[in-house]
Formats: C-alpha cells, sequence, structure tokens
C-alpha cells in the first residue's frame, strides 16, 4: 500500500487529498480557503466524521502547507512523514514540454520555474511548495502534474494568435489553456454519469472559481479553451480581468506613470475582475450578500455575461452540444448563478430544472429529454492527479 499526498494549489486556496493506493481510498483530506485573506478556514476532514477546523487571519501558502504536515502527525492520521510514498503538485504550466505527469528533478524544477511568464500567479507558487516539499520530505519523490497538458493538442486554428506566424514558432506563442486536469476529469465523468462514450459527445465544461474558464470538448479530446498564453484572458476572474483589449497596457502605464508593463500585468492579474469591478472582494459569495452595493452587483452581472459569450461562441464553434456541465467552488455552490445562465443560454435549447438545480447533486441538472444536457460534477483534481502519480510510482 502507498500513501500519496496531492497538492492542488490555487490562487485562493489550497485543497490537498491523501489517497491509499492503488484502491484510491482517501484517508484524509482538507482545504485552506480564502488564503492571504482575512479569516482564512483551515479543515482537514479524517476517520469518518472526524473533522478539524481553525480560523487564521491571512494564513500564507507557506505556513498552510507547514500546518498541513504538522496536523497529519499530531492527529493520528499518519504516524510519520516516512509514511508518505510521493507528493504530487498541481502545476498550472508545462508549456510544451511536459505533457504528462514528471517526477521532479532539480532540472525539470528549474524548467517549471523557466515557464513562469505563461502563469505568473501560480507557476513560482508551485515552485515554492515544492521546494517546501523537498526540504520538509527529503526522502519523499515529489511529482509536477500539470494543468496544460490536456490542451497541448488543440487544433492549431485554437491554439495559435493571429500574429506573426514566425512569433508563434520562434518564441512558442499559443493558446497553452489551464484548468485542464479539471476539465479533463469532468469530461470524462459527465459522459460516465451518461453512460455515453466521451467520443461520441460535443461538451462545454465550466470551471468556475476564483479562476475559471471554459473549455470544450469534441471527439474525446479538448477542441477550444477560454484561457491562452496565460490564465489571465479568458472570463472575468476573482481577481483577473479576462480578455482585454492589449492596447489597455500601455495606455494605463502612461495614465497611471507606471514604469512597465509588467506593472499592468501585476495590476491585471491581482487587482481586477471581481475585486477591482466591486472594490470590495474577489469572492463571489461576498458579492452576492452586497445586495446593496450596485458595483457588486455589476460584478457578477459581467461575470454571467462573460459566461454565456463564451459558451455560445463555443456552441457555434462545436456545430451544436450536447452536454454543458458546471463545476469549480462557484459552479458546484451557487444555484442562483446556474439558473441565471441556463436562462440566458435557453436559445441554444439549454433548460436547467429548478428543484435539481436546488438539490444540487452531482448529476443531471435538466431534464433526461431535454435538448442539451445540462450536468453539475464536481471536480476532483485530486483523483485524477493521483492516478497520474501513481502510475509514476509503479513505473519506477
Amino acid at each position: 500500500m502507498q500513501k500519496i499526498l496531492i497538492l492542488n494549489a490555487g490562487s485562493s486556496s489550497l485543497k490537498w487529498q491523501l489517497f491509499e493506493m492503488p484502491s484510491e481510498t482517501v484517508i484524509a483530506k482538507g482545504a485552506v480557503d480564502r488564503l492571504a485573506m482575512t479569516d482564512s478556514i483551515f479543515t482537514i476532514k479524517y476517520a469518518g466524521n472526524q473533522k478539524y477546523t481553525k480560523t487564521i487571519d491571512h494564513l500564507d501558502h507557506e505556513d498552510a502547507a507547514q500546518l498541513l504536515l504538522a496536523k497529519l502527525q499530531e492527529l493520528n492520521i499518519i504516524t510519520s512523514l516516512s509514511d508518505l510514498s510521493g507528493v504530487g503538485h498541481r502545476v498550472v504550466a508545462g508549456g510544451e514540454v511536459f505533457k504528462h505527469a514528471v517526477k521532479v528533478t532539480p532540472e525539470r524544477l528549474k524548467q517549471i520555474d523557466s515557464m513562469k511568464a505563461f502563469a505568473p500567479l501560480h507557476n513560482p507558487m508551485e515552485v515554492n511548495y515544492i521546494k517546501i516539499m523537498q526540504h520538509v520530505l527529503p526522502q519523499v519523490a515529489q511529482y509536477a502534474v500539470f494543468d496544460s497538458q490536456f490542451f497541448t493538442d488543440l487544433p492549431e486554428e485554437n491554439a495559435i494568435y493571429s500574429i506573426p506566424y514566425e512569433d508563434t514558432q520562434k518564441f512558442n506563442i499559443r493558446r497553452y489553456g489551464e484548468h485542464g486536469i479539471s476539465h479533463q476529469y469532468l469530461a470524462n465523468r459527465a459522459a460516465e454519469l451518461l453512460g455515453k462514450p466521451l467520443a461520441d459527445l460535443k461538451m462545454i465544461t465550466l470551471h468556475l472559481g476564483s479562476g475559471s474558464s471554459v473549455a470544450a470538448e469534441k471527439s474525446g479530446k479538448a477542441y477550444d479553451t477560454s484561457m491562452g498564453f496565460t490564465p489571465l484572458t479568458g472570463l472575468t476572474m476573482g481577481t483577473r480581468a479576462g480578455d482585454v483589449d492589449p492596447a489597455v497596457v500601455p495606455y494605463l502605464m502612461e495614465k497611471l506613470h507606471l514604469d512597465s508593463a509588467t506593472d499592468v500585468i501585476k495590476r491585471l492579474n491581482q487587482q481586477s475582475g471581481l475585486l477591482g469591478i466591486s472594490g470590495i472582494s474577489s469572492d463571489m459569495r461576498d458579492l452576492k450578500a452586497a445586495t446593496d452595493n450596485p458595483r457588486a452587483q455589476l460584478a457578477i452581472e459581467i461575470f454571467i455575461n462573460r459566461v454565456v459569450k463564451y459558451v455560445g461562441s463555443y456552441f457555434a464553434e462545436l456545430g451544436g452540444l450536447d452536454v454543458l456541465v458546471f463545476a469549480g467552488g462557484i459552479g458546484e455552490h451557487n444555484a442562483e448563478l446556474r439558473a441565471e445562465i441556463g436562462k440566458r443560454l435557453a436559445a441554444l435549447g439549454v433548460t436547467i430544472d429548478s428543484k435539481l438545480n436546488a438539490a444540487g447533486k452531482e448529476g443531471l441538472l435538466s431534464m433526461p429529454e431535454a435538448k442539451v444536457q445540462v450536468m453539475l460534477v464536481p471536480t476532483n483534481e485530486e483523483l485524477a492527479m493521483v492516478r497520474q502519480v501513481g502510475a509514476s510510482l509503479e513505473s519506477v
């Protein structure tokens, strides 16, 4: 039996699961929600109904990782750190170099770090997480599982930008896409629940959370996705602007007296999106509660608007739609938002049953005879990751 710890570090959360392999049994799982915000919440669920929760203001990523390892031992979930056979890390950007999970070596860690331009909010943080775990667990193999790998074979018309083709080839500029681990899991799980081959389905998967993206799947593979060269583009997100005219960058440099484009990119990554529009929070739950705040309600409206636009364009691109899947922290837990998106997509044959939607359970949200099957599928990136890490450990 092997115990594999899977870490899924996002921009505002850390999710993790401890698996026993090859049975894929979850021994314990938990999360840190609202990382680096007020009232960061650290949670561990283990041994059936046992639960440990602690609220810590502004808990950062490094302290969260250290606290996790300490509590696994204090709560006797593991007897010692030597119980761990491997640690798997979600890495956002693997570029065109990494197309499957790999064991981390010094050279590969340098390569992952060198791709920080593709994911400036994520890759540096994920490299740091790997280094933290290497220091605390020097005898335990670390593995990287890449979010971008699902999109490495997008059709060229969707993968490249309308810039000089020589620049595309020389500088490896293309649509890399992210949340691929989630989108691949969602597509496979939705097909499994429907009892149909994935290759026979035209599908759109919505990963809606602090980071949000849309992906289209056709013939069993990724066909298009909203995120691009970096995770900045696409939908409006928690702190990321999503699609913006590139001419805004030099314009803001001039108007805000900023020294470089990097300053603007930081602004678009960390101070925009729901936070920038509302002026109060990057968390959809906070905006939903702020019913008397026009800017908060505008932020929600813009978020819904961008989702509808992408689904509409992918519907046309796919030549129709069989399945629409909601997932992610917002997509899984906000029934009102799902209902509103469904209402605005009614012209495409999308209908959501109000009772099924309110129940919020995995499976169909539409009636079986609906033209487009609408589904709620809680994403499980950790399960998808541990399967890859487990396969890598077996091959050693």
